[in-house]
């Protein structure tokens, strides 16, 4: 029997915000009624939802007028989306509602610029900095000029290097020899596509193997999650461009098949150096959330970081929320209260495959079709699979014709739990297939030979390492 009642505030875009109101709503301490303010009518989210607000480009004051007119049913928010984040959302519906949110204020969304990260880096964790050079916009008077000190810092460092953009481009403003360019000419073409609009980074290209850390926090304290592995390139054997996620997957330990305890020990003791510098003596209540969702790479110089995001991963969070032992409600409002202490996992594996569009990441340049989704057929396989597969829409529309309908994004993805990584591969891979629609998937995420492609490779730079 279900008891005390609480309204949440759920910020929403994608399969992300699905997940979260689907590890809230099996809450058996909470009846929990869900205030959603959504980029779309996501269709899992009008069906949970007491209140349902669609705001397309979640844009925050209209999120904040939102709250502010349920705020007396409201007990705390949480925002699953960066944008919101990075534009203060959480500063301001708190200062005009004092609904208590949950993600770090604007000031800790670090995200926002890759730039102070690795000055950060630099001041905290140093040997886990890459080789970088910072090129700002307002520091050079001609394109000669700039390319000058771009070939002068080549020189020191070598050609391999990424460039990105400082503020967020989803990853489309990054670039990396030998992927989006293979000559100085080519790097100096993108390079300039990047300055016209932002300050840009060039850094050594780091060769290892990757993963994701990420951690809940409640001001005090940072509570660890489980490790993930995340799939960028578009398609199997790593091909095509990068994109928002296309699957992931998590062992059955805290850390993956690639690494060891130790590595996930070393992951640990750099977030917690990054934290304490962030959140200074005692307690610092606006890191809030998800203040640290890192993206490691394993090298044979120990753990880089490529990159640190101040929200919650998509897909990587899809991996954890299904299989936390604790209700996550009450994991919530230990964040708010800040007495957080610890986060239980079940012992289980899990894998994420996404299902996208026909004409996303350039699967085809041109589709016409019909972008109708039916997803009947894998919700039908949840009844005999239980609590072992979930199906969390992202980038789709419930319209009024009563049918939903795939956006321009990742559509929809089936998370499968198993007690090995290939069981869990495979109820994932049963729900996509059984998904009705014009998309397309990888279908390697977490398969064997990808791992063991990982394993000998970390084998290989341990050698090296000695």
């Amino acid at each position: 029997m279900r008891g005390e009642k609480v309204g949440i505030l759920v910020i929403s875009y994608g399969s992300r915000a699905a997940a979260m109101i689907d590890a809230l709503s099996r809450s058996e301490e909470y009846a929990v009624r869900f205030y959603i303010a959504d980029k779309q009518r996501n269709p899992f989210n009008v069906k949970h939802a007491a209140k349902h607000v669609v705001i397309p480009d979640l844009n925050i004051i209209k999120i904040c007028d939102f709250v502010e007119a349920n705020k007396n049913e409201i007990d705390f928010g949480i925002c699953g989306p960066e944008q919101p984040i990075i534009d203060g959302v959480r500063d301001v519906i708190e200062s005009r509602t004092g609904v208590a949110m949950i993600c770090p204020t604007k000031r800790y969304a670090i995200e926002g610029s890759k730039v102070s990260q690795r000055v950060l880096l630099d001041e905290c964790c140093a040997d886990a900095n890459p080789i970088f050079k910072v090129f700002p916009r307002a520091d050079y008077a001609s394109v000669s000029e700039v390319k000058n000190a771009v070939w002068q810092f080549l020189d020191e460092i070598g050609d391999e290097v990424a460039v990105k953009p400082d503020t967020p481009a989803a990853g489309k403003g990054v670039g990396v020899w030998g992927d989006h360019f293979t000559s100085r000419e080519q790097l100096f073409e993108h390079f300039l596509s990047v300055f016209e609009s932002s300050d840009v980074l060039i850094e050594e290209k780091v060769e290892g193997e990757e993963s994701s850390f990420q951690a809940f926090c409640d001001g005090k304290r940072l509570v660890p999650l489980p490790d993930t592995r995340d799939y960028k390139r578009a398609f199997d054997s790593d091909l095509g461009q990068n994109t928002g996620g296309m699957g992931s997957y998590k062992a059955k330990q805290d850390w993956l098949p690639f690494i060891d305890k130790k590595d996930r020990e070393e992951e640990e003791k750099l977030a917690q150096k990054i934290f304490s510098r962030l959140r200074g003596n005692g307690s610092n209540e606006e890191l809030r959330g998800v203040p640290l969702y890192v993206a490691f790479m394993h090298t044979d110089e120990g753990a880089k970081i490529l990159e640190i995001n101040s929200r919650p991963g998509d897909p990587e969070i899809l991996n954890i929320l299904p299989v936390l032992k604790n209700d996550f409600v009450d994991v919530c409002f230990r964040m708010v209260e800040g007495n957080l202490s610890n986060v239980e996992c079940m012992n289980k594996a899990t894998v994420v495959t996404y299902a996208v569009p026909m004409d996303y990441s350039g699967y085809r340049e041109i589709y016409s079709g019909d972008r109708r989704v039916n997803l009947s057929g894998a919700q039908a396989l949840q009844k005999g699979y239980g609590d072992n597969l979930r199906v969390y829409p992202g980038s789709m529309e419930l319209r009024e014709d009563g049918y939903t309908y795939a956006l321009g994004s990742r559509t929809v993805c089936a998370v499968g739990i198993g007690d090995s990584i290939e069981a869990a591969r495979d109820v994932s891979l049963d729900g996509i297939r059984n998904i009705d629609g014009a998309l397309w998937n990888r279908w390697e995420i977490g398969a064997e030979h990808h791992i063991e492609q990982s394993v000998r490779r970390m084998k290989e730079l341990r050698a090296k390492e000695r």
